[in-house]
């Protein structure tokens, strides 16, 4: 990007999963294709495999994306490298983005191909919570990292700048105590108990116990950010557009902006009309494109 500070700058885009929008998430496709869109950054969601390996999975249970059933947490990666991680989509891998077998990674592999993009370009990594391995998941992860020439400083590999994620205020904590507060970005989004409740299929007794749970958490999280602990905020783009006071304040207390998921046109508009400084979407190509339309000088 420019740093002509007379041109418009655009935020910097980040492909949510990967170009998840065209490929099953978290796969080699669909990282790939991130950089082939020209995207500034990715991000990723990572869990602990039984005998501690970091993959990169959304969801802590293997139904969803996946021919498996069950805990990730209570699989060996040996045995996630035999289930399918992408026919799901109904995409058609190109033979360049490589063999179905090869379409589901650890955070090393990840790396390698980030390595491999001939230029800068940003990792968000977000720890899930709650994990079974509880805040093990932050030690493993950095030492990964740091077996991989992470600098913790400066926070680069090589050409990728790292930044850490996570809606729970233990792992943002955890993750302080060993990397500046300028790579951590809180997570937030705009929960009621009602929506919570709807949203878990199950009873009213331990749904509203959960709603309750998952509301604190989102309280934490905003002082967090009130408090200027951590350098980044994260809310949703729902968050956005109903909180518009809380996320002006802070900006202007110069917390750096990461919003998700940003796919429609009005919400990337809208980030960028608020100075959001970047945005994480499942469709980079198209959202790109329209910050490039839009803003024709910046870079």
């Amino acid at each position: 990007m420019t740093t002509d500070e007379s041109v418009p700058q655009r935020p910097l885009v980040y492909a949510h999963r990967g170009s998840s929008g065209t490929y099953a998430e978290h796969t080699r496709a669909a990282y790939l294709q991130a950089l082939a869109d020209g995207a500034d950054g990715v991000e990723c969601d990572v869990h602990l495999t039984r005998d501690q390996h970091v993959v990169l999975l959304h969801d802590a249970n293997l139904d969803r994306t996946s021919d498996g059933t069950g805990p990730v947490a209570d699989r060996t990666l040996h045995e996630l490298r035999q289930l399918d991680f992408s026919s799901w989509k109904g995409a058609r891998i190109p033979e360049a983005y490589g063999a179905r077998s090869e379409q589901f990674l650890t955070l090393p592999e990840l790396l390698d191909i980030l390595r491999g993009a001939g230029r800068p370009v940003g990792l968000a990594i977000e720890l899930k919570h709650p994990s079974p391995y509880q805040l093990k998941l932050e030690d493993r992860v950095l030492e990964v990292l740091r077996s991989e020439g992470w600098d913790p400083e400066s926070s680069t590999l090589d050409n990728v700048a790292v930044t850490f994620m996570s809606f729970s205020s233990d792992s943002v904590r955890h993750l302080l105590e060993s990397v500046p507060p300028r790579y951590i970005c809180q997570l937030v989004d705009d929960l009621t108990v009602h929506e919570i409740r709807g949203g878990l299929g199950v009873g009213p007794i331990t749904g509203g116990a959960i709603a309750n749970l998952m509301k604190a958490t989102q309280l934490e999280g905003e002082q967090i950010l009130d408090d200027c602990l951590v350098g980044m905020a994260g809310p949703g783009i729902d968050y956005v557009r109903e909180r518009r006071d809380t996320v002006r304040r802070w900006l202007d207390s110069g917390r750096r902006f990461r919003v998700w998921t940003v796919d429609a046109p009005e919400d990337v508009d809208l980030c960028q009309d608020l100075g959001i400084q970047e945005i994480t979407t499942n469709v980079p190509a198209r959202v790109l494109g329209q910050l490039r339309v839009a803003s024709p000088q910046a870079k």
